[in-house]
């Protein structure tokens, strides 16, 4: 299929001319979360850890625990750190199947308040 073409996302093709500004989106970019909106998104991540953590292995309960002060803590020293547990977090939910979905629906929130989702 010579000549076929495939765009995704943005696309500008400009020929000649003066005063070209470029393309101009009129977005702005998503503010921080709300504090009451993450706080109830940490809270509900730590509700389903807690209903999870009997149905996880000895080693998964204990990486669990070790995992939620980086989660919970409500102003990381590093970010990246947060991002860091929530995604270790995540894993150790997927590792029981369906069992584990509520942590991982509730991880996802909480990425996605934070920008990182």
């Amino acid at each position: 299929m010579s000549g076929d073409h495939y765009y995704f996302g943005d696309s500008v093709t400009m020929h000649g001319g003066t005063g070209n500004t470029g393309m101009v989106k009129n977005q702005a970019p998503a503010g921080p979360p709300s504090d009451d909106a993450l706080r109830t998104a940490v809270e509900e991540l730590l509700r389903a850890a807690r209903e999870l953590r009997p149905s996880l292995p000895p080693a998964g309960a204990r990486a669990l625990d070790d995992t939620l002060p980086d989660v919970t803590d409500p102003a990381p020293a590093r970010p990246q750190d947060r991002h860091r547990a929530l995604l270790a977090v995540a894993g150790i939910a997927a590792t029981v199947g369906t069992v584990g979905q509520p942590l991982l629906d509730a991880v996802n929130r909480v990425l996605e308040l934070l920008g990182a989702g």
